[in-house]
């Protein structure tokens, strides 16, 4: 499951730094999280880096987009080969 920023985000420009796989960018209001991206930092962190520095706590999992840890892994080896 790739995660998602929620409207309560504040664009403080802290989790796009945080993501090992440059899966987050600004969109139109507020940042985005790129599903083909995100690994919920599977294969680099225990935990998403994004959701650990976030002060508003804006980001989830994503409920439409779910993916299991082994899937999360492959999207992991598949970015960094």
């Amino acid at each position: 499951m790739s995660l998602l920023i929620d409207d309560e985000c504040i664009n403080c420009d802290v989790c796009e730094p945080e993501c090992p796989n440059g899966a987050i960018s600004q969109g139109e209001d507020i940042y985005i999280i790129d599903p083909d991206l995100c690994t919920e930092c599977v294969g680099h962190y225990d935990v998403p880096q994004c959701i650990e520095v976030c002060p508003v706590d804006c980001i989830d999992k994503d409920p439409a987009k779910v993916e299991k840890q082994d899937s999360l892994y492959q999207k992991y080896l598949k970015l960094t080969a």
